[in-house]
């Protein structure tokens, strides 16, 4: 069944999102699109995006070595600490705030972990490279901005944080959009959208945030 509904708005509700990961071990994961063992074949990208998780690791939890390629791979942290480690000598300390991205290129192993004291959230995206191949990269911006994008180096695609006071609205304008809740709520047209929300979208909308503060992940996308 598809997504969108009428004027090119589709949601998939926080409460619905595939839940993936290993509770027993301490992970956590939300799935907006299909992944790993759920397949939905109306379910399987969004223009150039096709991942769009929101996990969640107890204390010493993680995710071990594990291989990826042809891929932008782009995290965002909401609370705590993520420890990210990789087979190109990168070993970093994400925290709150802050934007990494690991573009997977012909191959790359990484690994996920929260080593602190508190539980660890954080969203994290996969859009499809425009041509396979290339090497790997890497890149964290500390304390990523509301007023700035984020260019994808090898798709077409641009994230924005955006960060709207109580009851203020934003215009998103243009083509094929992604939108993810990850604090607060509020409305798109006469939509409601709460935190944890997936939200794909076509054309111009407003955002307008509820009684607090609304944060939201952006997506631009080509489509």
């Amino acid at each position: 069944m598809s997504l969108l509904q009428p004027r090119d708005l589709g949601i998939v509700r926080a409460a619905d999102r595939f839940r993936g990961g290993d509770p027993d071990a301490g992970v956590d994961t939300r799935h907006a699109f299909s992944f790993g063992g759920f397949y939905d074949p109306d379910n399987l990208r969004w223009g150039q995006l096709t991942a769009c998780n929101e996990e969640r690791l107890a204390p010493g939890a993680g995710f071990p070595p594990h291989p990826h390629r042809d891929v932008e791979i782009v995290s965002w942290v909401i609370e705590g600490e993520l420890t990210h480690e990789d087979d190109t000598g990168a070993t970093t300390v994400v925290r709150a705030g802050d934007l990494q991205r690991l573009t997977a290129g012909s191959g790359v192993r990484h690994s996920e972990r929260n080593e602190g004291d508190v539980p660890l959230r954080f969203a994290q995206m996969w859009l499809v490279q425009d041509e396979p191949g290339g090497g790997p990269e890497y890149e964290v911006v500390r304390g990523f901005a509301s007023d700035v994008g984020y260019a994808l180096p090898r798709t077409a695609a641009e994230l924005r944080l955006l960060r709207v006071a109580a009851g203020g609205s934003v215009a998103l304008s243009g083509g094929l959009g992604h939108l993810q809740l990850v604090r607060g709520s509020g409305e798109l047209g006469e939509r409601e959208v709460c935190v944890g929300d997936s939200v794909r979208m076509r054309g111009p909308w407003v955002l307008t945030a509820g009684a607090a503060q609304l944060e939201a992940l952006y997506w631009s996308l080509r489509g």
